[in-house]
């Protein structure tokens, strides 16, 4: 039987273990609503995210990765109903055996994650983005920082049936 061949979703040649800063998006499986809800929306209120049980994990799985690697550190990020934002600073100089690289660290993350969960949680992959300078990091920052504001914009929206 001949599968189709996955575009690959890393930079070709690029070593990930490299000093910088990465901007990483994960989507639920099948882009489940079931990390969050989006609530306060209205005249007053400013949305606010308001984790579920699985959310709350997900969240103490984030801390976990700044207090447990070595020059790792997830600078900022957010949780949404159907994935997570994340700017990951990388700061080992390639060092361990062998390094450390960014995609072992998400997929240490995924991997307790659906453990704890009990069932599938997250899709195959992860998005990247290598964020290069200031200006990149500043945009990405807002946006993080905007999402909830923003849900019904987002890409990964669903509207309820």
């Amino acid at each position: 039987m001949n599968l189709p061949k996955r575009k690959p979703t890393r930079l070709k040649n690029f070593d990930y273990s490299q000093n910088g800063y990465y901007f990483i998006t994960v989507c639920t499986h099948n882009k489940r609503k079931i990390l969050c809800d989006i609530v306060g929306e209205g005249l007053c209120a400013l949305p606010t995210v308001k984790l579920t049980q699985i959310g709350e994990i997900v969240n103490e799985a984030v801390n976990y990765i700044n207090s447990n690697y070595d020059g790792i550190l997830v600078d900022k990020y957010v949780i949404m109903p159907n994935h997570i934002h994340l700017i990951i600073s990388v700061q080992t100089g390639g060092h361990g055996d062998p390094p450390l690289q960014i995609y072992d660290v998400i997929g240490n993350f995924k991997s307790f994650t659906t453990y704890k969960y009990g069932q599938a949680l997250w899709q195959r992959s992860f998005h990247d983005h290598i964020i290069r300078e200031e200006k990149d990091y500043l945009k990405i920052w807002n946006y993080i920082d905007t999402n909830p504001q923003k849900w019904r914009e987002d890409c990964f929206y669903i509207a309820e049936s």
